[in-house]
């Protein structure tokens, strides 16, 4: 007998159908064939060890199993479920008619338990655009679709609660409901308030304006000045992500096997820091047999800090150029190719020279030559990738005794959740969140200048040597300012503040 069940296999964060098909027919021994690899293959000693657990024979006959379609590798021990249903069904030992209207996943133990797999919700929402009758997931699984709420989603922890449900039996208490709080965007307690930071009153308005846009920002500074502080401080004032944002951002963490244990979606921003010494595909994802997001995808949606940017390997470095302007990465591999949303905030740190104390009076003991060359190690297309450039000097000693009152986060985080706001309206219909996504043609629609902010653009370009790239960069700063000040229109006060963000345009400041 000829059964099929339906499974999943997630290529990036987008899930393709896999059908398995199981034919029980007369000779002998257990076939596998639908281009598995190891981890499938293994699948079926612990699917039979599993069934004979529940008491369910193995059929003396000849099993072909077929994972179609069958040029598609499948990877990943997923797939125990659905061979293991479709063997009772083929072999007529269970009755299952709702078998072949269900997505289900699931890795087997040898007692019949299942274990969480990856991917739950690409592969709900592509089991809802496909029109199947719900998903049957393990529990754990099934929980980070909670608020999805396309189709009924089930939460199994045995194989026998699987049977219940494809046996078409009420298992209304296998449906997975929200369990999780009403505070989904409550932030951690352990983020630094820009309250307690003293000083560097500069530094954080850029920062605010950073996070109203989603601009990229390096704060160059000596040891001690505030860099790493202020970079950790960043997500008290980011705004909320939306509906949209949230589900992608979980889509990535759910193939990442890192989805909220609290269950539900991922809603506040990201916020990584990876160390320096992390590899090229730790950052930007890769894996061998299975293509994991790295960093940069992590970060999506919200904020990766580097730490000490200039002594991260160069080829790290200059690997973000990509995903920076594209705001995705494509990572290919001879047999295959994934491609991860990696839409983020980069904020970078780092000392000026190597002794880390130039511009601190006569503190540094580095020659202009020693100097230039470390910042040399910033590439001029990395540093126009940048939007806002930070210069941070350590806070006066007098602030530091006196300890004057600054703004809390919570007062700047509504000034940038207004500013958001704008520009989720204004971007509604062209598929972006904020000004720092804009393409060209959005720049052009989206930037307009009058005739006096021409010509001062015009002059600041001439004086500064601005490239076309920094030129962009300086009208969605312009545009993100204007939004802060809740200004329509983009006005000469707002360009120069965002023009004088640009000094690292201007190379000999360090001579």
């Amino acid at each position: 007998m000829l059964t099929y069940i339906h499974g999943a296999r997630c290529i990036g964060i987008k899930a393709i159908p896999v059908t398995v098909e199981v034919d029980i027919a007369s000779g002998i021994g257990i076939h596998l064939v639908g281009l598995a690899d190891l981890a499938v293959k293994e699948s079926l000693l612990r699917t039979v060890s599993a069934l004979q657990f529940m008491g369910y024979r193995i059929p003396g006959k000849k099993i072909v199993i077929n994972l179609a379609p069958a040029d598609i590798k499948k990877k990943g021990s997923g797939y125990d479920v659905p061979i293991a249903i479709g063997i009772i069904a083929a072999s007529g030992q269970e009755y299952l008619p709702e078998a072949g209207r269900y997505v289900m996943m699931g890795e087997l133990g040898l007692d019949g338990s299942i274990r969480k797999v990856p991917g739950a919700l690409p592969i709900v929402d592509a089991a809802s655009e496909l029109g199947f009758k719900g998903c049957i997931l393990p529990e754990e699984s099934a929980m980070e679709a909670v608020e999805l709420g396309q189709i009924p989603v089930y939460g199994v922890k045995g194989l026998a609660d699987v049977i219940r449900i494809v046996s078409g039996l009420e298992c209304n208490d296998l449906l997975v409901r929200r369990k999780i709080s009403a505070d989904k965007c409550r932030k951690d307690g352990n983020i630094t308030d820009f309250a307690d930071i003293i000083g560097q009153e500069g530094a954080k308005r850029g920062l605010e304006i950073a996070a109203a846009g989603g601009h990229n920002v390096i704060m160059i500074g000596a040891p001690g000045s505030g860099k790493s502080t202020l970079a950790k401080a960043l997500p008290g004032i980011l705004p909320p992500m939306d509906i949209r944002e949230a589900i992608q951002t979980s889509k990535i963490y759910s193939v990442a096997g890192r989805g909220n244990p609290d269950g539900g979606l991922i809603w506040e921003r990201p916020f990584r820091a990876p160390h320096l010494s992390s590899s090229l595909s730790a950052i930007i994802g890769g894996g061998s047999d299975y293509i994991l997001p790295g960093e940069i995808s992590l970060a999506h949606n919200g904020v990766l800090f580097l730490d000490e940017f200039l002594e991260a390997p160069k080829k790290v470095t200059e690997a973000l150029r990509g995903p920076l302007e594209d705001r995705k990465v494509i990572i290919s591999r001879l047999k295959t190719k994934v491609e991860y949303p990696s839409s983020f905030m980069l904020v970078a740190a780092t000392n000026p020279c190597p002794c880390g104390y130039y511009g601190e009076k006569d503190k540094c003991t580095c020659t202009p030559a020693r100097r230039q060359a470390y910042l040399s190690r910033l590439s001029g297309p990395m540093m126009d990738r940048i939007d806002i450039h930070l210069w941070l000097h350590p806070a006066e000693p007098s602030k530091l005794v006196s300890r004057p009152q600054a703004e809390p986060s919570k007062a700047i985080a509504e000034r940038t959740a207004a500013a958001r706001k704008i520009q989720k309206e204004r971007f509604a219909a062209e598929g972006i969140f904020c000004n720092a996504e804009m393409t060209i043609r959005q720049t052009g629609k989206y930037c307009r200048l009058d005739r006096e902010c021409q010509a001062f653009l015009k002059k600041m370009i001439g004086s500064m040597g601005f490239s076309a790239r920094a030129c962009s960069k300086i009208l969605k700063i312009a545009r993100t300012i204007a939004d802060l000040d809740g200004s329509e229109t983009i006005s000469v006060p707002h360009l120069s503040e965002a023009s004088g963000y640009r000094f690292l345009d201007k190379r000999d400041i360090f001579v």
